[in-house]
């Protein structure tokens, strides 16, 4: 035979076969069966042009559905087009007709061999069908070859039997059409498309399904646009179109019930695709053509659900597709489309109602199955508005789920669709109010303002529009609006009558996001304390607590009165709105206090009291004070990865802070463009800036400071001390100058909001060191002097000894060196470990330049093994430094082992080794996940393990 088909060589020698046998005068029936669009009518044709190339006589008939009517339609197609049995027609007798039409025939094949083709058997007539079937019984005393076509493929409503069902197998020669492997489909690929790179070809591969009707369909499309352009996941890229019509036409020709399934399947499908937390899972796999039981079983059971079908034959039918192609497991063996522009294909031509039906029926069947509920929400964000009371709880339930696993985009889209329910306003104001938080959470700040402002106006409870006025107040805030969010709330307070707690929840709020502006600060602090003064009830605790923070930030309290009075103000009973705001500004001045622990305790308790679906003043002062902390116990990894750097600094430097001085490579040749910010720095961006100076990482630390135009950003506190971390930076590099500038424009804005303690940012300090380098030590003396004065009216540790530090650098001599003693004294006593590396190297230099080099070598080696273990790179580098010029080899330190882990690095591994997981972890310490991977990474790196498991026995080990 000549032009073989692709992979169709065994059918072609057997028709070869047996059309030589009916030259020698011995007949064969041969049936061709196969699924739509396998190549049937192809292989029918190649068989009937090689016969007549060996001198048979073709006969062909194409049977269709329109002919079953007629009695011996197939048969008389086969004979009719005989010139000399034209104007024959069957009687009424079958019996009599069926004779006369074989007589016929006999007749033919008397002249010459005979091949008789019928394409479609399937879809004869009764009446051809009994004929057909007695002529395989007698066509071997013959020279005629009877080949016929039948379509063979799984359908959920079952059909006929077929054709040779009650025929012994010796007198049929039966040939099943498999489909096409993709070694076939992606040779035909590359026969119509040379150049075609690999993943086009298997894209194209996997839409054709195995079948060549499909991918001849498809190729045929793609010619209008071939490689490089992708192969398009939707139908409406492709021209003319013979690509979905030849899906719609497989579709037809499986019977309603099958291509309802189909089509529901696609629906599924696409709706888990389409989410946003399910964008991550890879296409259907290549072959294997077979599915897990337990995730086809569980696809077929819902199927069946949805779509009324027999659960057995669902079950079936997707095995059969999967062996055919059509369908492919995915990665949690689920059975999918082959490919996105199959699944479009099937969906064509589907209309809008219909399509939202299924997602309906699915959502209820999933619901009656038990499923997750972020999979029956999947389903309902395409069923359109359905009015029943179980979908809105299933998408109120999916947004709960969403925002806990922190996928504020999917709660988003479940918001977004709950909406458009009918619902009454009271709960529509709840809901607008939570979808305008997240919304502007996940940045879409554009949208997320009208939504806040919309539920503003809509009926509610008091205590409903106060929470929404706290959330767009906090918006506007964030958006550098800092009076107009006051406005808002203060605006509020004409209908809070009869509830006062209220009430002095929004003046707290209008107190605390006054903190952004320094003229609207000035403003909301100075009615706080009058009214204080006058009707203490007014404020209540949480005023109170404000006006504690107030009096800390002006140098007017010491640590202990405030945290005497924030104690007591904590066994208030306090409003849950306003719970926050008490617990949040303890918090900050407990970590002021140096009470680390006591801080954490209370940030914990103010986040486990909020809802991270609403935005409220206190979420992001809450992550702040955990930043501090962090700080405070210079904690730099963790001050990276929860930082904008975070990206940066994993894929630059793997392990994270920490890492020794030779693994940080030397970027300060590196040309990478940074994307300016928009708006101002905030506290996560100083801490960053200050993390990335200690840990050596000069290069990254200038382009995170170059990414904000300061001269632009707004006014806050933030702002400040952002720039009082570039005056770190700077002064690292040498640019004395420039960092005094910094320092000085630090402390004219933190003194502009009577904000003169050096709790918040020790400017003077900073600026005293400038002032000593640029040769001025009478200027650096007095802001060293000041500086002391402010720390000793807080009197903690960390202030007082690092206020001496820098006093004590000054000063020198021997009353410096009194004064640096006494710094590290103090510092002992404190959580900040770098504030105490910083002592013990200006102490060392103090004793080296007295001439006791001994105890000048013991104080650095301290200082250097101190930073070792802390990560904090630069201080480590200026001890060893500093011992060098001593004449000193420093001790080697611990690089590795559990002498090497941080204070975080222990913590998190302890918790790991005890049994907790990642996540656990995360909402144990309040931290994010990426920390604590992070953490874990770099102990498993000092403590020279690869897994998890290993942890107890590392860290037992080493006790």
């Amino acid at each position: 035979m000549t032009g073989p088909l692709r992979e169709r060589e065994e059918a072609h020698a057997l028709l070869a076969a047996e059309a030589e046998r009916a030259r020698a005068g011995g007949g064969r029936f041969v049936l061709l069966r196969g699924a739509t669009g396998t190549g049937r009518s192809a292989m029918l044709e190649a068989a009937a042009a090689h016969a007549a190339g060996r001198g048979l006589r073709v006969l062909r008939a194409r049977c269709s559905p329109e002919d079953t009517a007629v009695p011996f339609a197939a048969v008389l197609h086969l004979l009719g087009p005989v010139p000399e049995f034209a104007d024959l027609a069957p009687g009424l007798d079958d019996r009599g007709s069926a004779a006369r039409l074989w007589r016929l025939l006999r007749s033919y094949a008397a002249r010459s061999p005979v091949l008789v083709a019928v394409d479609d058997v399937h879809l004869a007539d009764e009446a051809s069908r009994r004929w057909l079937v007695e002529a395989a019984r007698r066509v071997d005393r013959l020279p005629v070859l009877v080949v016929a076509t039948e379509r063979s493929q799984y359908d959920i409503d079952p059909r006929p039997a077929g054709l040779t069902h009650a025929l012994s197998p010796s007198l049929v020669r039966t040939h099943t059409l498999a489909p096409l492997t993709d070694t076939a489909a992606a040779t035909l690929v590359r026969a119509a498309f040379p150049t075609a790179p690999d993943d086009w070809t298997a894209d194209c591969v996997h839409a054709g399904a195995g079948n060549p009707l499909l991918l001849h369909a498809l190729l045929d499309d793609l010619h209008g646009t071939p490689p490089p352009s992708p192969v398009p996941d939707t139908c409406a890229a492709l021209y003319p179109g013979a690509y979905p019509a030849a899906v719609s036409w497989w579709l037809d020709t499986t019977g309603p019930t099958t291509a309802e399934t189909a089509r529901t399947l696609a629906a599924l499908e696409q709706a888990d695709e389409a989410h946003p937390h399910r964008r991550t899972h890879p296409r259907p796999q290549a072959p294997p053509r077979t599915v897990a039981p337990a995730p086809l079983a569980t696809t077929a059971a819902l199927l069946a659900d949805a779509t009324g079908a027999d659960p057995a034959r669902v079950a079936g039918w997707l095995t059969a597709m999967t062996r055919l192609g059509l369908l492919r497991a995915d990665a949690e063996g689920r059975p999918r489309y082959a490919h996105p522009l199959l699944r479009d294909a099937v969906l064509s031509g589907w209309p809008g109602a219909r399509r939202r039906a299924a997602h309906l029926a699915v959502a209820e069947a999933m619901l009656r199955r038990g499923d997750r509920v972020d999979a029956v929400a999947r389903q309902l964000l395409g069923s359109g508005p359905v009015g029943l009371p179980w979908a809105l709880r299933v998408l109120r339930d999916a947004v709960a789920v969403a925002v806990h696993q922190g996928r504020p985009d999917d709660a988003v889209v479940y918001l977004r669709r709950a909406l458009a329910e009918p619902l009454p306003d009271d709960l529509r104001q709840r809901l607008l109010t939570e979808l305008g938080s997240l919304e502007y959470a996940s940045a879409d700040a554009p949208a997320g303002l009208p939504r806040l402002a919309e539920a503003l106006n809509l009926p509610a409870e008091p205590r409903d529009r106060v929470r929404t006025a706290l959330a767009l107040g906090t918006a506007l805030a964030g958006r550098g609006e800092v009076r107009a969010a006051v406005e808002v709330l203060r605006a509020m307070e004409d209908g809070l009558s009869g509830h006062p707690e209220l009430v002095r929840t929004v003046r707290t709020a209008s107190a605390l996001l006054s903190d952004q502006d320094q003229t609207v600060r000035r403003e909301a602090y100075r009615w706080l304390t009058d009214t204080a003064r006058r009707s203490p009830e007014l404020v209540g605790a949480t005023g109170q607590a404000l006006l504690v923070r107030y009096a800390a930030t002006a140098g007017a309290s010491s640590a202990k009165a405030a945290m005497a009075r924030l104690r007591t103000l904590l066994t208030e009973p306090a409003e849950p709105l306003a719970e926050p705001f008490l617990l949040g500004t303890a918090a900050a001045v407990a970590q002021w206090a140096d009470e680390l622990d006591e801080a954490e305790g209370l940030v914990e308790r103010g986040l486990a009291g909020q809802r991270p679906s609403l935005l409220h003043p206190m979420q992001r002062a809450l992550h702040d004070v955990l930043l501090d902390i962090a700080a405070a116990r210079g904690d730099y990894t963790r001050l990276l990865t929860e930082t904008k750097t975070e990206t940066e600094v994993e894929a630059e430097f793997g392990a994270g802070a920490g890492a020794d001085t030779e693994a940080i490579p030397d970027t300060d040749t590196e040309t990478t463009t940074e994307t300016p910010a928009t708006g101002g720095p905030t506290n996560a961006d100083a801490h960053a800036l200050l993390a990335l100076v200690e840990t050596g990482r000069a290069a990254q630390a200038r382009r995170l400071a170059a990414r904000f135009d300061l001269r632009g950003a707004p006014d806050s506190w933030e702002l400040n001390r952002f720039l009082y971390a570039r005056g770190i930076l700077r002064l690292s590099e040498g640019d004395t100058t420039g960092a005094l500038h910094d320092f000085l424009e630090c402390g004219r804005r933190q003194a502009a909001r009577a904000v003169l303690s050096p709790v918040v940012t020790p400017w003077r300090s900073a600026a005293a060191r400038c002032r000593l380098a640029l040769g001025s030590p009478r200027e650096a003396i007095a802001l060293a002097e000041e500086e002391l004065r402010l720390a000793r009216v807080w009197d903690t540790p960390r202030t007082v000894g690092r206020a001496l530090r820098v006093l004590a650098r000054a000063t020198g001599g021997r009353r410096g060196l009194e004064l640096a003693e006494e710094s590290v004294a103090l510092l002992r006593d404190s959580p900040a470990d770098a504030d105490l590396i910083a002592a013990l190297l200006t102490q060392g230099r103090l004793l080296s330049t007295g001439g006791d080099r001994s105890r000048a070598r013991d104080s650095l080696r301290e200082a250097a093994e101190r930073a070792e273990r802390l990560g904090a790179v630069r201080l480590r580098s200026r001890a060893e430094e500093a011992l060098r010029a001593g004449g000193a080899r420093r001790t080697t330190t611990a690089h590795t082992g559990t002498a090497s882990l941080t204070g975080s690095e222990r913590r998190i591994a302890e918790l790991a080794a005890a049994g907790r997981t990642n996540t656990e972890i995360a909402d144990l310490l309040h931290i994010a996940r990426r920390t604590v991977e992070t953490h874990l990474t770099s102990a498993y790196r000092k403590l020279g393990i690869r897994r998890r498991g290993q942890l107890g026995e590392a860290l037992k080990g080493e006790a």
